[in-house]
């Protein structure tokens, strides 16, 4: 008896199911990976037919742009940790060699379907009369107009380079377009120069297309206007346009350059060095300094990739690579054109036809009866939402302007990241600063790529005398927040503005982002306190509303979070809703994977990389990933709980990645009124939910399939929803 009963308890013990280790790699996607695979979602969108022209070639260009950026940053990150021996595996349990091993078929994947890509638009181009040409099919009269640009525009600046035993192999700066050269000298000696394509000349030149002939005209008269990338429309007609390469003009005429000698071989390559800087801020006496010496070095970091022309000859490329220091896995053969980043000289063409149809924001709902009132009325009504790029971003820099010339107003103080060239912020700092109010400013020197602008910011508002910061020690500062101090009756009252997006009047027109101004006293106590912070030496740990990394932004959020799976447990309905650009941090993860077998519904919209694996059965059937990539690079980050019905609604401009969560000062902040956060949860995340259009939804393995509506749904494209909708109400 005693045996059977062993037997019984022995075989309910192998019935009960297997509880996961939420430990194991296997749960998690590879970091790199998912990230090419957003950069696919991009290249989508390109080879997406119903996607007017010249949009698609402004999907390619981005993915040119991101593609170099991460070999600068996450590329080269992986050969730093191979040549300094380190073995250390990733979260998903690959060492930096399996990965390099793994991203690069990828990689030559996606840089071959961009081309292929590039070849489909250029023949639609070329039907609605933008011509790409190549060179060598243009007309006498072309090659004319190609030859006078060149003499006249072109080979003054041209410096050919030799390599040879006298000379040494040149500098390759990075990201340059240069082309390998072989000559051939009377007595059959062959050498070697490199010319490098003049980075500071239009990509695509414009040629005659007519009957009229440049070598008909004097040969004092200009070069035909290049297609400059801040030049709109010159070179367009009525009948079209023909374009040229400047790669392909300079290859045309090397002779000029080597005369007596005979062009053997001429082709194009371009390096992408590393660009990451890792600054020693302890034995930085000056940051800004600093910062500054660290972007000058960047241009000399090794070469970690080597794009050739596919018809490079070996004897040619070994001289690259050799030279470069770098081994052939390095190098990626494909068709021309190599830059691809450069193509969005084509899109500053004035053909509407040919592009998304315009729109002009409106003003954000509590604002567009604020006409005759001032800013700082509108705020006192109400707290406001804005809701970029469908709502305008013009009141942010009105609040600023406001500001600057509002006798009341004592103090501004604010945080910069990335703030673009011409920042009609930063002119309302300088403003206030000459108009005697107190400005205080946080210059983030450390975005990356952005250092060299925020270094000129950084050194014209201390001009003007403004207090400026350049970032804690250890520490990026990526939150995003503005306080006007303003006199009022016989005290102070003060105005608080929150962002997910950088203070950047161009971007707010590109990227989706959420804004909000309140004048609640805890938030502007709370903003007080966090400047103090940034500009002293506080160690407030705790505020009365934000929710500060890296002092309690983590805690906080996974409490949030353990708060529905509790809710989940006691049998009641439990929602996350969270709609961030990127997924990584290993602890948040695993949080949510507890929370799916809690019972907990997550929603995840997440734009770019994603580490967590939804719809695994046992771990996170609970959980659904939706990447949507569209006309609008989707940036707002927003989190929803649902909090037994009583909905919690926050924004932030922090994602679920380590570096946000420990690494950057970033802010979490609720959303009080009970309409606003209606409107976030129904109108705003619920828009997003339906999309069927632009979504792409994640498959348990990582890779995304896209969504489609069902027979008889209508078809739901979110973005477009909002311009018409957001536009209507306004």
């Amino acid at each position: 008896m005693q045996d059977g009963e062993s037997m019984h308890e022995a075989s309910s013990e192998a019935r009960k199911p297997t509880i996961p280790d939420l430990g194991d790699p296997s749960l998690l996607v590879n970091r790199e990976i998912s990230q090419l695979r957003f950069f696919a979602r991009v290249l989508e969108e390109a080879e997406d037919d119903s996607v007017p022209l010249l949009e698609r070639i402004k999907f390619l260009s981005i993915l040119g742009s991101i593609m170099s950026e991460f070999f600068m940053v996450r590329v080269a990150g992986l050969k730093q940790q191979i040549s300094a021996g380190i073995a250390e595996r990733s979260s998903d349990g690959l060492t930096p060699a399996e990965q390099l091993a793994a991203i690069r078929p990828m990689v030559a994947k996606l840089m071959e379907g961009s081309r292929a890509c590039f070849r489909r638009v250029l023949s639609g181009l070329d039907d609605a009369g933008m011509h790409i040409a190549d060179y060598d099919t243009l007309s006498a009269d072309q090659k004319a107009s190609a030859r006078s640009y060149f003499e006249n525009s072109v080979f003054p600046v041209l410096t050919p380079l030799a390599y040879d035993p006298s000379r040494p192999f040149p500098f390759i700066s990075n990201m340059s377009l240069n082309l390998a050269v072989t000559v051939r000298d009377e007595d059959g000696t062959e050498r070697f120069a490199r010319v490098k394509v003049p980075s500071m000349l239009p990509r695509l030149i414009p040629v005659v297309t007519g009957l009229k002939s440049a070598a008909s005209e004097s040969p004092d008269s200009p070069a035909p206007a290049p297609a400059d990338a801040h030049s709109g429309a010159r070179g367009s007609s009525a009948d079209g346009v023909c374009l040229v390469w400047l790669e392909q003009v300079v290859a045309a005429y090397l002779v000029d350059l080597f005369p007596g000698l005979e062009i053997v071989d001429a082709h194009l390559f371009r390096v992408t060095r590393d660009a990451e800087i890792a600054i020693q801020e302890l034995e930085a006496e000056d940051l800004l300094e600093t910062v500054e010496r660290f972007v000058r070095r960047r241009r000399f970091g090794s070469v970690v990739r080597l794009v050739i022309d596919r018809h490079m000859p070996d004897y040619i490329q070994s001289i690259l690579t050799k030279n470069l220091q770098i081994g052939p896995e390095d190098v990626y053969k494909v068709d021309l054109p190599l830059a691809m980043s450069n193509l969005g000289c084509l899109y500053n063409y004035d053909r509407p036809d040919l592009k998304d149809p315009s729109f002009v924001p409106l003003d954000p709902v509590g604002l567009e009866q604020a006409e005759g009132t001032d800013i700082f009325a509108a705020i006192r009504r109400q707290d406001i939402l804005l809701h970029h790029p469908y709502e305008s971003f013009e009141p942010v820099v009105e609040f600023l302007e406001t500001a600057a010339r509002d006798p009341n107003v004592l103090a501004i103080k604010q945080t910069l990241y990335r703030v673009g060239r011409n920042s009609p912020v930063v002119a309302a700092l300088l403003e206030a600063a000459r108009n005697g109010k107190e400005v205080a400013v946080l210059v983030e020197l450390k975005a990356r790529f952005d250092e060299e602008s925020n270094i000129e910011w950084a050194r014209a508002l201390e001009r003007e005398g403004v207090h400026v910061i350049y970032g804690l020690l250890g520490l990026k500062t990526h939150s995003k927040v503005a306080l006007v101090v303003r006199r009022e009756g016989s005290g102070i009252r003060r105005y608080v503005h929150l962002s997910t997006g950088n203070y950047n009047a161009v971007t707010a027109l590109q990227y989706t982002d959420l804004g909000f101004f309140t004048i609640n006293e805890e938030f502007g106590e709370d903003a007080s306190d966090l400047f103090n912070y940034l500009t002293g030496y506080s160690k407030l740990k705790e505020y009365r509303k934000l929710i500060v990394a890296p002092m309690n932004l983590r805690e906080r959020l996974e409490a949030l979070i353990r708060r529905e799976i509790e809710i989940a447990k006691r049998g009641d309905e439990a929602q996350l809703i969270f709609k961030i650009n990127s997924l990584v941090d290993k602890r948040m993860i695993q949080l949510l994977y507890e929370a799916s077998q809690a019972g907990v519904k997550a929603e995840l919209l997440v734009r770019g990389i994603c580490c967590l694996r939804p719809g695994i059965p046992g771990v996170s059937e609970n959980i659904k990933v939706t990447s949507i990539v569209g006309r609008f690079l989707e940036h707002s980050r927003i989190y929803y709980f649902l909090n037994g019905g009583a909905g919690e609604c926050y924004l932030s401009s922090a994602d679920l990645m380590p570096r946000n969560l420990d690494r950057r000062v970033e802010l979490l902040f609720p959303i009080d009124d009970a309409a606003l956060v209606q409107r976030l949860r129904t109108e705003i995340l619920g828009t997003y939910m339906r999309d069927n259009i632009k979504a792409r939804v994640m498959l348990p393995d990582g890779q995304y399939e896209r969504a489609h509506p069902s027979e008889g749904e209508p078809h739901y494209n979110s973005q477009e929803w909002f311009l018409v909708n957001r536009t209507q109400k306004g």
